[in-house]
């Protein structure tokens, strides 16, 4: 049996170099791509992806959707389908937005393989070398590498418990303009944000679609986890705020033009597995991403849209993301009881009245990237803080996925996580000469950054207990 060949080096890198678009010098991995492969080891819990447990959909449902399909629609699944997606799959994205007090216009929606693809799309059709992008700090470390691939300057919005401080935002758009600098959007997961796991609220969101309306400003609102609520009320979105409530009737006359591009996916309902998500955007907007859609993939699959009209006419597709909800209430309770047993004093977390992400973090002198790498070797993973910032902070913050792994692990992990940490803190002890790590500190944001809280200012420990309330 030949040899395999040799893996590339530094040599065939130079060989190559001359060759590659200037982008790449800027480009970025996912650090939740980087991890999976060794989260994928069964000896490896793995706190770190946003996965939702697949395991709990029912494989009779499964078999029975996929038989269908094959005796019915066999040789429409395997053929090419339309870019904007098929009318029946639209009817089931209407009826998700419904739920969650939206209309959506067939018309003005495109289905996307995914929720991710959306961002590259959005940021395909609006962004040139050096546009501005407004995001959240902290903001999804999955969309840090689209928007490095497109060479953006992402100027990040301090967070509180409250979400995004519009305050500051305005602010921003004033110095911006004083600079003769318009951000091309904002983007925004206004609920049970990844990563921070807090929700903007309705003051918040009223005033910020206002501010886009004044100062005709485009919002990407991604919103994977607003049916995934473990307590307080319903919201409502930015997209039914701007004009898409069930209340405005289609065409109706006298609205205003709509400045929210929202940003809705099947992964964290259904299964990520079906790589389904969807784009509603402004009509002129609509038509570019088009375009865009047809270069990249020429269409979304076929197969999987059809899967999730079979699965959508059995009608049992409320009641499944419901069970998703208890068992992701569980998990978030037990890794909130954890992190109280097993993380220090110094340490801060969120407590997320919904969606998958816990955000932890602990006294400035411990760096998470190099924590996770001491984490590894105990069998245990988390996406360090950094991630999720494009300007170097986060460095001792962390997010802690509660979704994807069973009560007990999540308790192990935790303890595992603490036990590292626990080793840093004496060894800081040890170095400094002092008995107890001091309480973290609030440094100053790096130069250019607006000012506030590096981190999120949540308290530790509060007469509410370890638990999660509504927010």
């Amino acid at each position: 049996m030949a040899n395999p060949p040799p893996r590339s080096t530094s040599r065939d890198l130079e060989r190559y170099a001359g060759l590659f678009a200037s982008r790449t010098r800027v480009m970025t991995s996912s650090a939740m791509r980087d991890l999976m492969a060794i989260t994928a080891r069964p000896d490896v819990i793995s706190l770190a992806g946003g996965l939702p447990d697949t395991s709990s959909f029912p494989p009779d449902t499964f078999a029975a959707i996929t038989n269908r399909i094959a005796r019915e629609s066999c040789a429409r699944a395997l053929q090419y389908g339309p870019t904007e997606g098929l009318e029946e799959t639209k009817a089931c994205i209407a009826e998700v937005m419904a739920a969650e007090g939206m209309r959506a216009d067939p018309d003005d929606v495109v289905v996307t393989t995914g929720g991710q693809q959306v961002i590259d799309l959005v940021c395909k059709t609006l962004i040139d070398p050096g546009d501005v992008i407004i995001a959240e700090a902290p903001t999804y470390p999955g969309a840090v590498p689209t928007f490095s691939a497109y060479q953006a300057d992402v100027v990040q919005i301090d967070m509180d418990a409250e979400g995004m401080r519009v305050d500051l935002l305005e602010e921003t758009l004033d110095r911006l303009e004083r600079e003769g600098r318009r951000p091309k959007f904002v983007y925004t997961v206004p609920s049970f944000q990844n990563p921070a796991g807090v929700t903007l609220s309705a003051t918040r969101r009223h005033r910020l679609v206002e501010v886009a309306r004044e100062r005709e400003l485009l919002i990407l609102e991604d919103n994977p986890y607003g049916l995934l609520r473990y307590g307080g009320e319903p919201l409502p979105t930015l997209y039914s705020l701007d004009g898409g409530g069930l209340a405005q009737a289609p065409g109706s006359a006298g609205r205003a033009a709509p400045f929210v591009m929202y940003l809705g996916t099947f992964s964290k309902i259904l299964s990520p597995g079906i790589r389904l998500g969807w784009v509603v955007a402004p009509p002129p907007v609509l038509e570019k991403i088009k375009v865009g859609k047809q270069a990249a993939d020429l269409c979304t699959s076929t197969l999987s849209q059809l899967m999730v009209q079979a699965y959508f006419e059995q009608g049992h597709w409320e009641e499944y993301v419901g069970s998703l909800t208890e068992l992701y209430r569980r998990r978030r309770d037990t890794m909130l009881d954890a992190l109280a047993d097993h993380f220090p004093p110094q340490a801060e977390w969120t407590r997320p009245a919904g969606g998958l992400f816990i955000w932890a973090t602990l006294p400035d002198f411990i760096d998470t990237t190099d924590l996770l790498a001491r984490a590894l070797r105990e069998n245990v993973a988390f996406v360090p803080g950094s991630a999720a910032y494009l300007d170097g902070r986060g460095h001792s913050s962390m997010r802690l996925n509660f979704s994807g792994s069973n009560e007990e692990e999540i308790r192990e992990g935790i303890r595992r996580v603490g036990k590292v940490i626990e080793e840093q803190v004496a060894l800081f002890g040890t170095l400094t000469g002092t008995a107890q790590a001091p309480a973290r500190s609030e440094p100053e944001a790096p130069a250019g950054t607006e000012s506030g809280a590096r981190v999120l200012p949540m308290p530790r420990r509060g007469d509410a207990g370890r638990r999660a309330g509504g927010q």
